[in-house]
């Protein structure tokens, strides 16, 4: 059977509230878009909630709704997917927990979550200096072992090996969510006795960090959002198609790596304003042109921005986006795009720029196809068009253009991808 191509841009904390120095718009409102705007006249537009409540308003969260993940049964948390992303193995008895390299203030308050954007050179050697300082020393029950994996900038990982220690029963908060609160008041702590241990190993691990790190600019780490390798399902098998992912971040490529796509790795890609768009628009075409059915492209600037309270930053990466990216790829595979070949834009997770923290409620999402009377990238007209507002998944990129006609949100089944086991040190 013959697979309509797509390609899905998905722009991450891309949406966000209607601001003030905008006149009431919001950033989407104000920014020169015109290749969405373009898909949104052509297409047909709604809006879907990718982060029901219960999960948290997290990236891996919604990217696996978007691809159509069953969040109460896959959802493992970010530090497995970046393993997986890296190829690290993980046992049985493997922990990973995403761990930010972050700046503390003097007064004990989160300065920055990202380090300043930690460059590779700081990076990989205060990655170094914890494994030498911390895990080679790290006395804890026979048997047990601590490593640490650097990741892309300030996004590394911290393994814990042994059968004490757990990743659901430890409650985190995410540093994106606190700067400027006082980092004590936000420690790993356990949901339960079983989780007592776990949570008392990542708190000597900040401590221990701290000295280690003192008079870097990245000086502290913050470990969060942890779990235990699992099983996902794959969205190449469950569809029966060629799919490919083309992102800058370990959780993102991870994800689609345990989903069964092919990652396709960009030089320059750097999850940040300064990232490769050309390189990925690139990347994209290509993958089209060598017959992949599905690809998914993820932008992680359009959220690093909103976390900074940059609004100026905000619009000039949106209209990079739209511009350097979609408005690339538009040219190189034509407006007249064939009947079997849809293109696709996405805001994973709204983003409120002014606090520079998540929401839930989604701005607006666009299937290229039949006409529902949109104009633009407007909320007020998205919540009108065809497709209307949905939970649930984006159904309509990893189903409905490959097998005609489905709803959005679909039964369950189709082959699950263990994520990568074995000994995890």
């Amino acid at each position: 059977m013959k697979h309509a191509q797509t390609v899905l841009f998905l722009g991450d904390g891309m949406a966000d509230e209607p601001v003030a120095e905008l006149g009431g718009r919001t950033p989407l409102q104000a920014a020169n878009t015109p290749n969405m705007d373009w898909i949104a006249a052509h297409g047909r537009c709604g809006q879907m909630l990718t982060l029901p409540d219960g999960f948290p308003t997290s990236s891996d969260v919604a990217n696996m709704s978007v691809l159509g993940g069953d969040l109460a049964t896959e959802l493992c948390g970010r530090g497995p997917l970046e393993a997986a992303s890296q190829g690290i193995e993980m046992g049985p008895d493997d922990v990973v927990f995403r761990m930010n390299l972050v700046t503390v203030a003097p007064d004990g308050t989160l300065k920055d979550f990202s380090g300043g954007h930690v460059g590779a050179a700081e990076q990989h050697e205060a990655i170094e200096l914890l494994n030498a300082k911390i895990a080679d020393s790290w006395m804890g029950n026979p048997g047990e072992s601590i490593r640490f994996y650097a990741g892309v900038s300030y996004r590394n990982l911290v393994l814990l090996h042994g059968a004490a220690f757990s990743g659901r029963e430890v409650a985190y908060d995410k540093p994106d969510d606190n700067s400027g609160n006082p980092v004590a008041e936000h420690l790993p702590r356990a949901k339960s006795p079983a989780g007592e241990y776990t949570a008392a190993v990542l708190r000597d691990i900040i401590a221990k960090a701290a000295e280690v790190l003192k008079g870097r600019n990245a000086n502290g780490v913050w470990p969060w959002s942890g779990g235990k390798a699992g099983a996902i399902h794959s969205v190449s098998a469950r569809y029966g198609i060629r799919g490919a992912i083309v992102a800058a971040v370990d959780v993102i490529n991870g994800l689609g790596r345990t989903m069964g796509l092919d990652v396709i790795k960009v030089p320059g890609a750097t999850g940040y304003i300064d990232t490769n768009y050309e390189g990925k628009a690139d990347a994209a075409i290509k993958a089209i042109r060598d017959g992949y059915d599905f690809v998914y492209v993820h932008i992680e600037s359009t959220d690093e921005v909103s976390h900074e309270q940059n609004l100026k930053l905000k619009l000039k990466t949106l209209e990079d986006f739209d511009g350097r990216l979609i408005g690339r790829v538009r040219a190189a595979l034509g407006d007249k795009v064939p009947a079997r070949r849809g293109a696709g834009r996405g805001a994973d997770i709204r983003r409120d720029r002014r606090a520079g923290g998540r929401a839930r409620p989604p701005e607006g999402r666009r299937a290229h196809g039949p006409s529902a009377g949109v104009k633009d990238e407007r909320r007020i007209q998205c919540e009108d068009g065809e497709a209307g507002g949905r939970r649930g998944h984006l159904r309509a990129h990893t189903r409905a253009y490959y097998r005609a006609r489905a709803p959005l949100v679909g039964q369950r089944g189709g082959e699950h991808r263990p994520l990568p086991r074995g000994r995890g040190a």
